[in-house]
Order: C-alpha cells, then sequence, then structure tokens
C-alpha cells in the first residue's frame, strides 16, 4: 500500500470534518439532493465527454493509486547486469533460459526479440511504441480525472444557482432564507470537495506513476540493447545509474559494496 495516499486521504477527511464541527452542526452540510445535483451532474456530464471504455478504465484507475510499483529501478539494473554478465560468458541464446525468471512483462518480451536474434533497431521501435501506447493509456485516465475535477465545480454553482432560485421565491418568508442560502451554497461545498480532495489528486498520483513508469522502461530498453550490443556489464550499469535520483544511487552503491564485502568473506 502506499502510504502516501493513505496519510492524505485520512488527513483530508480529518480536516474537513473538523471544519464540519468547529463550524456548529454538521448536519448542515448533508444535503441529498446537493449531492445528486453536484455528483450526478459531474460524472454524468464526464461520462456523455468520454467513450464508454475510457469510463471503464478510469474506475480500474482508481486501485493504482493505493498500490506501490511492483518493480524497482534498483531492482531492474541488478536483473539487467545479471542478464548482461549472462551474455558475456555463455552468449545471447543462453538468456532463453533466464527469460522465465524474469516477472516484468515489458522486460520478458524485450529479451524474447533478442534472443530470437532481431535487428536492434527493430527491437528498440518495437519497446518504443510500447511505451508510448502505454503513456496514452495512462493519459487518457488523467484527463478523465481532470475533467471530473472541472465538472464537479461547475455543477455545484449550478446547484447553488437553483438554491437561489428556490430562495427567491420563499422572500416572503424571512425565517427561511437563512437556511435556503445555506442549502444553496453547500452544492459549491460539494462540488470544491469532489474537484481538489478527490479528482485532482487522483489524476495527480496517476501522472506520478505514469511517468516512473515510463522511466522504468526506458531503463530497460537501455539495458536490453546494451545488452544486444555486447557492452561491458560495468559500462552498462554506470550508464543505467543515470536513470536513478541521487538518493537512489547512493542506497544502490552502498547496497553493492555490502554484497561485495559479504561475497568476499564468504570467500
Amino acid at each position: 500500500m502506499d502510504l502516501g495516499t493513505i496519510i492524505g486521504l485520512l488527513a483530508g477527511a480529518a480536516v474537513v470534518v473538523y471544519g464540519m464541527y468547529s463550524g456548529g452542526d454538521p448536519s448542515s452540510y448533508i444535503s441529498v439532493s446537493s449531492i445528486i445535483v453536484t455528483m450526478g451532474g459531474g460524472i454524468f456530464s464526464t461520462v456523455m465527454g468520454f467513450p464508454l471504455s475510457e469510463t471503464i478504465r478510469a474506475i480500474k484507475a482508481i486501485p493504482l493509486i493505493f498500490r506501490q510499483p511492483k518493480t524497482s529501478a534498483m531492482e531492474t539494473i541488478r536483473t539487467l547486469v545479471e542478464l548482461s554478465q549472462k551474455a558475456r560468458r555463455e552468449g545471447l541464446l543462453a538468456l532463453e533460459s533466464a527469460q522465465e525468471a524474469l516477472k516484468d512483462d515489458f522486460l520478458k518480451k524485450a529479451m524474447e526479440l533478442v534472443v530470437d536474434g532481431i535487428e536492434a533497431e527493430i527491437v528498440k521501435t518495437t519497446m518504443q511504441l510500447d511505451i508510448d501506447s502505454m503513456a496514452v493509456r495512462h493519459q487518457n485516465a488523467q484527463a478523465y480525472f481532470k475533467t471530473l475535477a472541472a465538472q464537479f465545480p461547475a455543477w455545484g454553482l449550478i446547484g447553488t444557482l437553483l438554491g437561489l432560485i428556490n430562495l427567491l421565491r420563499s422572500l416572503d418568508d424571512p425565517s427561511s432564507i437563512g437556511p435556503a442560502m445555506a442549502l444553496a451554497l453547500v452544492t459549491t461545498f460539494y462540488g470544491s470537495i469532489l474537484a481538489n480532495y478527490i479528482c485532482n489528486p487522483i489524476a495527480n498520483k496517476l501522472a506520478g506513476n505514469s511517468a516512473e513508469e515510463i522511466r522504468l522502461r526506458e531503463m530497460m530498453m537501455e539495458g536490453v540493447l546494451s545488452i544486444q550490443s555486447g557492452e561491458n556489464p560495468r559500462l552498462m550499469e554506470h550508464k543505467l545509474k543515470t536513470f536513478l535520483s541521487p538518493d537512489q544511487r547512493a542506497e544502490y552503491e552502498a547496497a553493492q559494496k555490502g554484497g561485495e564485502k559479504k561475497e568476499n568473506t564468504v570467500e
């Protein structure tokens, strides 16, 4: 589970609840008709603007914001270095036996192309097309939630206008003006909460996850092409470390030194 998402979700809810209780009666923030107008209008307007398949994909993407990446960049570098060393010792055909141990489908398919003797340019083009297609799918999901984030406040305003119309019709009863005004403003409250607490954070989280996955796959592509060209494993490792952040690079190098010390101790 991604702790950042959990902490943000729970802390944000706590802040909203605190604001509701500190301002008086929390029941004044509850209105079924306002929820229907704001949520229903925002959701159905967005559904109308996208193919139904994109709506289904967007729903399936929601659980992804709670998950940690399956593969880490440092683990991927270690795997690629091991494959490179094996290819240098035994040849590219020897990598066929190592394919089954690969967890990432993208890397596994790329290694299959290398073992089959496909030209490097075709391997690179195939991998790049796969990355581009994935990026487009991710961008569509992000666009869906960004559209929701724009629609909810707009429908909150529509709900406020509906409430104000009802308010103007009851001006002859001064005692009903206050409650009617509060009810009219609740829809704007719902729209802002749904946009800024739910939809925009989801879109941003998906964008961050997508950027990280694209970076990881580009690193895999660089590693696979280096293996195919017979590049020195040490040189390839140095090149792949440029994809890591300074903190990740320091952690990777510390882990490598620790592993080398352990091997020397065993010997």
